[in-house]
């Protein structure tokens, strides 16, 4: 009998493994539906209110950032549309001539293009020359708004703001120039938030009651009460505290006129980082419960139903599609391995020969900007750091691509701390300028730089202070070249260097000491009571490529080599290239 049975078994077993590719599919889909309805079954009533609580919480996440990303999003309108208006040619002649009608036609239709609900624009003293939402004031002083006094000041910026008249908004400030740079006013853009209309298109967006509190006291709500809207109540004062007071966020229950709300309370935060006003999304938890408990039946109806008809569908495509597939997945794999010259075999009219022609484009172009990285990086690399990736050949988010990576070809030759070139732009530039002082038989010198006892300033001052004494370094430094053809550079950690093309070891010793002067005199800030100071040691040398057999690295090692006497010696000294002549500069000069 067990024999028996196990014949049976291996020759089902054979017979499942013969079948067609549609049966393979079909015979394990019908299993896991099996398995599915049984399971579902059995732990349904068991974990149904974990769902629901689960689906409530990610609801009330999903609508809080939503909220933040509202909020972001409008004060980054409101920044797009003030800087777009000081930009106007036209507007600027308008607020020149004090032109208030031609103000107004010129700036009215930026409301609607870029979402904001006002602007007001001043003359430099702060006087209202015209605004949107009062048409007939003007004349005021405005000069009290933060935003208004920082674009008086030439400065853009956005802030949550209060008023008299519009209560809670988001504003930024713009300055306005005329052609000869002169300060003609300032322009303030902003999106409001204490109005019904507000709270009522936030309730469309995010599905839930919506509130807005000036201070304590509600002045904008969708919550109805008595068929009004129930304005003019206040926060409870554990929330009031918490949210005003604290300037934190607040979420939990929260029973509002006899029903349980899952509730979340921003604060907003005027200039001087000030709560003064509060948002609110609310959500009833028994019409939370409901939807989630209808959510997910109708996700188990939806996905059993589906499940079905997915078997049988599947039986009728996947001999259909798999052909084209295989072959359009092995051209797949071979971009996957890095082949880019691939030709796609699935070119045919149907959706599968489509997904083929669109991979086909994906692959070309994304082929060019390979092509046209390596040029850009072959260039770089000859010293040629004028030539940059055509990022105007590329379109969309192909361009945005481009964009990025030309600009991170940008950091590749930046040290991002000190804002210097960094090591590899400094080998690409020596190589550079050593074949120029070959060509036409010029001297070239070189600095090389380090911060005296630096590990000592980091411990006594912290690494963050030790980051600020390097950029005031670096700025030295950059104030020490003159010319155009002088480059100065980081050579890594507290190093720095400096090449001198068409210079003597004369010229080259007294930029060196000019140099280690300047730093010596310069009071780094913030690094305790007075500031604190660094010195630097110098190592100079200079040589003429096409009078010797020298390299470019026996000048770099000439450099060092004279650095390491500078320290040895006692720091805080110009110590030149040869040993014969190692002693400070004001010897050498004395």
């Amino acid at each position: 009998m067990q024999v028996t049975l196990v014949s049976v078994a291996r020759k089902g077993l054979g017979c499942m493994l013969q079948k067609s590719f549609r049966s393979k599919i079909i015979i394990p889909t019908v299993i896991v539906l099996i398995v599915l309805v049984a399971i579902l079954n059995a732990y349904l009533p068991v974990k149904f209110l974990s769902y629901s609580e689960s689906l409530i919480n990610e609801k009330i996440l999903a609508n809080t950032q939503s909220l933040k990303f509202i909020l972001n999003d409008s004060r980054d309108n409101s920044k797009a549309a003030a800087a777009s208006m000081a930009l106007n040619m036209d507007a600027i002649q308008a607020i020149k001539e004090r032109d208030r009608k031609k103000i107004l036609q010129i700036f009215t239709p930026t409301l609607d293009l870029y979402r904001i609900h006002y602007f007001t624009i001043c003359d430099h003293k702060g006087i209202v020359l015209a605004r949107t939402y009062e048409p007939e004031s003007f004349g005021d002083s405005v000069v009290n708004q933060q935003n208004v006094q920082d674009a008086l000041d030439g400065r853009i910026s956005s802030y949550f703001e209060e008023g008299t008249l519009i209560k809670i908004s988001v504003r930024t400030g713009a300055p306005v120039y005329d052609t000869d740079g002169a300060l003609l006013g300032a322009i303030s853009a902003g999106v409001r938030f204490d109005t019904d209309s507000v709270v009522d298109d936030l309730k469309k967006l995010l599905n839930a009651e919506v509130a807005v509190f000036y201070g304590a006291t509600r002045i904008a709500t969708t919550i109805i009460q008595d068929r009004q809207r129930a304005v003019d109540m206040v926060l409870h004062p554990d929330i009031a505290k918490t949210v005003i007071e604290n300037r934190q966020e607040y979420s939990g229950e929260t029973n509002i006129l006899g029903t349980q709300y899952k509730t979340f309370y921003k604060p907003l935060l005027n200039a001087h980082n000030h709560a003064f006003a509060t948002f609110f999304i609310g959500t009833p938890i028994e019409e939370l419960l409901q939807a989630s408990n209808r959510l997910i039946l109708d996700g188990i109806v939806i996905g059993l139903i589906g499940l079905a008809a997915s078997i049988v569908l599947l039986s009728f495509t996947i001999s259909s599609i798999s052909g084209p597939l295989t072959k359009l997945a092995n051209d797949m794999d071979e971009i996957a391995d890095g082949n880019l010259k691939v030709t796609i075999t699935a070119q045919s009219e149907d959706e599968v020969g489509r997904l083929g022609k669109s991979l086909q484009r994906v692959v070309n172009i994304i082929f060019k900007l390979l092509d046209d990285i390596n040029i850009m990086i072959a260039e770089q690399k000859k010293g040629n750091t004028d030539y940059h990736l055509n990022t105007e050949a590329f379109h969309g988010d192909y361009k945005v691509l481009a964009d990025h990576i030309l600009e991170l070809s940008h950091f590749g030759m930046k040290d991002q701390l000190t804002e210097m070139p960094n090591r590899r732009s400094c080998d690409n530039r020596l190589a550079l300028e050593w074949s120029r002082a070959i060509r036409e038989k010029q001297f070239i010198s070189m600095l090389m730089i380090d911060v005296d006892r630096f590990k000592n300033y980091n411990d006594t001052y912290g690494h963050q202070q030790g980051d600020v004494a390097l950029r005031s370094v670096a700025k030295v430094l950059r104030q020490a070249i003159k010319r155009a053809m002088d480059f100065a550079a980081r050579w890594g950690g507290e190093e720095f260097i400096i090449l001198l093309p068409d210079t003597d070891a004369d010229g080259a010793l007294r930029i060196a000491e000019h140099t280690r002067e300047e730093i010596e005199n310069t009071v780094i800030p913030s690094a305790g009571p007075g500031g604190a100071r660094v010195t630097v040691s110098i190592g100079v040398t200079t040589l003429m490529p096409a009078a010797c057999s020298s390299s470019i690295d026996d000048l770099v090692a000439k450099a060092d080599e004279a650095l390491y006497r500078a320290k040895a010696a006692g720091r805080n000294r110009v110590v030149f290239g040869d040993a014969q002549d190692a002693k400070p500069l004001r010897l050498i000069l004395g």
